[in-house]
């Protein structure tokens, strides 16, 4: 038996078989007699939702190039190459919402899972390595690296200066155009290093700038939600409302038709009773003359 084969097989297939699996292969593994292969197995952690999502992708384009991208971005940060840091930010954010956009179906805090994860791709060698391999247990962030999602960037060591040598008593003049040229050149450098700074600074506030207004359309999205679920429940309610007040109009309707009915039925009556009344006076009158 091996470790590959059955770790390759756990982390692609259904969590929910993950851990009776896991337990099944290190029980057969100890029974073959390989104890040291058994807990390795059974040390395996079952992966979570969103890791599960980045397994199945462990072998994309989007992936692999999101591992690539990290390499280039310390290359880049290493070098203070501000233009070039922002171009690599904003390509891996265009990979970090192309996958986001493959997996619709995904909850909010899974969501959010997945996207911090792929941050921890970017930023952690590690985790990249895991994320190819398909080996991803858990969501991972990218605490080690910061200045990858927070835009921060250290600023780079000053070298101490090396001692100065005992010069002569006599400088010559190409001494002094050495020294010249050695300033010139410095100066040259401390300008470069000041506006990759100065560059490095301004990315970092378009980047938190970035970051909280992704933070406030995420919230917006959720407000939005709640407000279409409020509005269902209003619109349930009024249908309900509606569908009452249709059947009052209807019994309403009804009983003024019945209303109708017996107000001529009782001014037939009291017209015939008025004409037996008066039918009885005249038979009174006529018996009176006899």
């Amino acid at each position: 038996m091996d470790f590959d084969e059955v770790a390759d097989e756990l982390y692609a297939g259904d969590p929910a078989e993950f851990v009776p699996v896991r337990n099944q292969r290190a029980k057969e593994a100890k029974a073959a007699g390989e104890a040291a292969l058994a807990e390795r197995i059974r040390a395996l952690r079952k992966p979570t939702l969103a890791a599960t999502i980045l397994n199945r992708r462990a072998g994309s384009p989007e992936l692999a190039e999101l591992a690539r991208l990290g390499d280039d971005l310390r290359k880049a940060h290493s070098a203070l190459a501000g233009a070039e840091l922002r171009k690599l930010t904003r390509r891996r954010q265009e990979l970090v919402n192309r996958i986001l956009q493959g997996e619709r179906s995904m909850s909010e805090p899974v969501t959010r899972e997945v996207e911090a994860t792929l941050e921890a791709v970017v930023a952690d060698p590690e985790v990249a390595a895991l994320a190819l391999a398909g080996r991803l247990s858990s969501g991972a962030d990218s605490t080690g690296d910061q200045w990858l999602t927070t835009g921060f960037i250290p600023r780079p060591k000053r070298e101490k200066p090396a001692p100065e040598r005992e010069k002569p008593a006599t400088v010559s003049h190409l001494d002094d155009r050495r020294k010249a040229k050695r300033e010139a050149a410095e100066k040259a450098e401390q300008k470069r290093i000041a506006k990759a700074r100065e560059e490095a600074e301004l990315e970092q506030k378009r980047l938190a700038e970035f970051n909280r207004l992704r933070r406030e359309a995420a919230d917006l999205v959720k407000a939005c939600k709640q407000a279409e679920i409020d509005l269902a429940r209003a619109e349930r309610r009024t249908e309900k409302a509606t569908e009452k007040a249709n059947e009052l109009r209807r019994r309403l309707a009804d009983a003024e038709l019945e209303e109708e009915t017996a107000n001529g039925e009782t001014t037939a009556a009291q017209t015939v009773l008025d004409d037996l009344r008066a039918e009885a006076e005249r038979i009174d009158e006529a018996l009176k003359q006899f």
